[in-house]
């Protein structure tokens, strides 16, 4: 099983792009309901460029949780994404920028999460420090509206203006 360890944070500004190191394309979507008082997980497909993968996270909110990940035929993630998925598609950008000896992971959102743009890192432990840079803002990494899986069912479109804060 693994786990990952995740911190989530909305930027200041766009300075982080003079450091991208490189971009691919995202489509993704959501094969359950996660309203259902018996979900425990998420299940994920989604299109990184050109491989697929299908996704299984822990429905817990925080620093970690448990996640499953396989690789699957990109026509065979077409079709799911065609025929079994609920809810929008999610569309983004990853950029990951390295800092240090870290990764970061920056999503900008588009379709109906347009104007989106979250960062991400992966560390290896709960209590791992983190150096935050000039362009990194406020912490999210437990409000549940800016996971993706919650971003397919309220898009950033419908927010109100105090929730895009």
């Amino acid at each position: 099983m693994a786990r990952e360890i995740e911190r989530k944070f909305l930027l200041k500004n766009d300075q982080w792009r003079q450091q991208v190191a490189k971009q691919t394309r995202f489509v993704q979507g959501y094969l359950n309901q996660i309203e259902e008082n018996s979900s425990k997980s998420s299940v994920r497909i989604r299109i990184e460029g050109e491989q697929a993968n299908i996704n299984i996270k822990s429905l817990e909110i925080g620093l970690s949780r448990d996640e499953y990940e396989y690789a699957i035929a990109v026509s065979d993630a077409e079709k799911m994404l065609e025929k079994l998925m609920v809810g929008p598609v999610i569309e983004k950008v990853r950029y990951l920028v390295v800092v240090e000896d870290l990764t970061w992971e920056i999503d900008e959102f588009f379709g109906d999460n347009a104007g989106l743009v979250i960062a991400e890192v992966e560390l290896e432990t709960e209590d791992q420090p983190l150096m935050l840079c000039d362009w990194v803002g406020k912490e999210v990494t437990d409000d549940v509206k800016y996971y993706n899986i919650s971003l397919s069912k309220h898009p950033f479109k419908d927010w109100l203006p105090h929730e895009k804060d």
